[in-house]
């Protein structure tokens, strides 16, 4: 007989040191996220990114350092492309695994409750969905100035090729198309950007992307349990790498083949089945379970004498045959039932600034782009600069190649107050602003055929 903990039945349990725990997860589809894991979620990226050292900086410039070094020095370990040709050499899946689940745990030293959540990226689609919301994913646009350009390229994947890529059995030929082609591939193409290049951790949405790529490849090895690398080690969590003091751990990719190994579960259609698995604390002091809708612990998810875990759902928690707490776990059952007020007193980072912090340019001659030939790297990207922001006499905008075009500024009413042209050039420079009253503009550069290539805004002192 199963037992159920229903909201109408339990009052909310809720730990005093809550902030100083640590947690394992259970990742959703962002749609399913409350608005307060969202919320939670945004803050600890710019939480993240204003730290020193910015990890967030870091993780990006390592993924494009060892992105692929098959026309360099092949004898380099490296990320990408090794299969079918270097299977001796091949860790996509794993080492994307382990990326994804150092920045979660970052996040949850910030706040417990935060879980990586995953893009779906062959159902959801659109260039305006929820996740480009300014109060989401939106909001790096604009602050981080990565330039994306939703759908130019439209190679998301569909549900079939979904369904017949899980279908594959052999795991280095499934890895290799996973990689190569539009599941994987397609993201990062569609969204444009720095997630078009080596560099695409720079975009969060890079972590929503891989965290469904994740997903996809827990579900193919559920079916086939055939996943293993010739490897037993990987660049970064080699034991060798150190970041802000810190030593990495030590990861084979054949310890992490499944996603529990590492406490990871995933969520879909509102039922989170955590199963065979057993509290270990190995990663945190106490695992922390959250998803608002039903979570379902059963075969074999054995919580032994000293461990410490938490199940805490919005609506419904079932524990189901199998499911085991053995005497001296410190084990809890919750509803969440905490009001908007009473869940920012959980945060540490409830009143973090989303503040404007843009990335230095990106030499296009020195990353690699997700391309099947048919973008230009010259134009894949346009990096733009804008200062001095805020302004007084004068913008300068610094564009990634030279180029014919017209700066336009606008004022907030959508009123054109100044337009200037330019003839090839990379450095566009318009003086003489001293009489425009303070206050927020919009800047606007067109190109020679009437192409919009970015919009800024911009404050005038």
């Amino acid at each position: 007989m199963s037992f159920r903990v229903l909201k109408c039945q339990i009052l909310c349990l809720f730990l005093l040191s809550f902030l100083q725990v640590d947690a394992q997860s259970i990742r959703k589809d962002y749609r399913e996220m409350t608005a307060y894991e969202k919320t939670e979620l945004v803050n600890a990226f710019y939480a993240i990114r204003s730290a020193s050292p910015d990890r967030i900086i870091d993780m990006a410039n390592f993924h494009m350092d060892f992105f692929n070094y098959d026309n360099i020095d092949p004898s380099v370990l490296d990320i990408h492309f090794n299969l079918p040709d270097e299977p001796e050499k091949e860790i996509f899946l794993a080492f994307h695994r382990q990326f994804v689940f150092e920045m979660e745990q970052v996040m949850q030293e910030i706040n417990p409750i935060i879980s990586m959540p995953y893009w779906d990226s062959s159902e959801d689609q659109s260039t305006t969905s929820a996740l480009w919301d300014e109060d989401f994913m939106g909001s790096f646009n604009t602050n981080w100035g990565l330039g994306r350009r939703l759908g130019q390229y439209n190679n998301l994947p569909s549900p079939s090729e979904i369904t017949s890529m899980l279908l594959m059995t052999d795991f280095f030929q499934f890895s290799d198309f996973f990689e190569r082609q539009p599941p994987h591939s397609g993201a990062h193409r569609w969204v444009n950007g720095p997630m078009i290049t080596s560099a695409s951790p720079r975009d969060p949405v890079f972590y929503l992307h891989h965290a469904y790529i994740d997903k996809l490849w827990h579900d193919w090895e559920e079916i086939h349990h055939t996943s293993f690398y010739l490897r037993n080690d990987m660049i970064r969590y080699d034991g060798t790498y150190v970041f802000g003091g810190e030593t990495l751990p030590v990861v084979d990719p054949n310890d992490i083949l499944d996603s529990r190994a590492l406490g990871v579960f995933y969520g879909e259609d509102g039922l989170a089945e955590l199963d065979n698995y057993i509290v270990s604390n190995i990663y945190n002091d106490q695992e922390y379970f959250y998803y608002q809708f039903t979570i379902e612990a059963g075969s074999n998810f054995i919580a032994p004498p000293g461990s410490r875990a938490v199940l805490e759902s919005v609506n419904e928690v079932i524990l189901q045959p199998g499911f085991l707490a053995e005497s001296g776990a410190d084990f809890l059952v919750a509803i969440d039932s905490q009001t908007p007020s009473e869940l920012l007193s959980r945060s540490s980072i409830a009143s973090v600034k989303r503040e404007k912090n843009y990335f230095e340019e990106l030499d296009l001659e020195q990353v690699w782009l997700w391309s099947e030939g048919d973008v230009d790297p010259h134009d894949a990207v346009v990096v733009i600069k804008t200062f001095p922001n805020p302004f007084d006499n004068h913008i300068t905008i610094k564009l990634d190649k030279k180029r014919d075009c017209v700066i336009e500024i606008y004022n907030m009413v959508g009123a054109l107050i100044k337009q200037e042209a330019f003839e090839f050039t990379d450095t566009l420079e318009v003086n003489n602003l001293y009489g425009l009253a303070p206050g927020t503009y919009v800047v606007k550069v067109v190109d020679s055929i009437g192409k919009t290539l970015v919009v800024k805004k911009v404050i005038k002192m």
